[in-house]
């Protein structure tokens, strides 16, 4: 499996904004000052995001966006889903269609996506961005951009 910038880069943009929002709305631009990522292309994600119901808007000159639900609620799959879509490695046919893919009935590799499938979906639900935020908070105390050539 193979996340696309819509994933790491708003992964990275919830983080900050589950880091960021306890007082106050956090603004675009502050997030993406501080995790080097294009305004546009952050706004976005927030609009993937608020339609999933992870964050909402706040308008007016100390607006900005918050988590909808507190960090500890919000799952790094509920984010991935959001942006990604399905987190499934293959789609196969065998669990999808009535009449499954012509190899279904001798494929023992449907078992192999199965067990990947679960897995991945396994990790990504149990990891909460209150977690990440505490990781975020050791490994970056002053809230800055830790690697600007980090592509995650």
């Amino acid at each position: 499996m193979k996340l696309s910038t819509k994933g790491r880069y708003g992964l990275r943009a919830m983080i900050d904004l589950a880091r960021y929002s306890e007082e106050e709305p956090v603004s675009i631009s502050s997030i993406a000052a501080r995790q080097d990522i294009s305004e546009r292309y952050l706004e976005q994600l927030m609009g993937l995001l608020r339609k999933a119901g992870l964050v909402q808007s706040i308008r007016g000159a100390t607006g900005g966006y918050i988590l909808t639900r507190s960090a500890g609620e919000i799952s790094v799959g509920d984010v991935l889903r959001a942006l990604e879509g399905s987190l499934e490695p293959v789609k196969c046919a065998a669990f999808y269609s009535e009449k499954g893919c012509t190899a279904s009935g001798g494929c023992v590799t449907k078992y192999v996506w199965q067990k990947i499938n679960e897995s991945i979906n396994e990790t990504v639900d149990k990891m909460m961005l209150d977690e990440l935020v505490r990781e975020s908070r050791i490994m970056n105390p002053e809230g800055e951009l830790e690697n600007p050539e980090c592509n995650a």
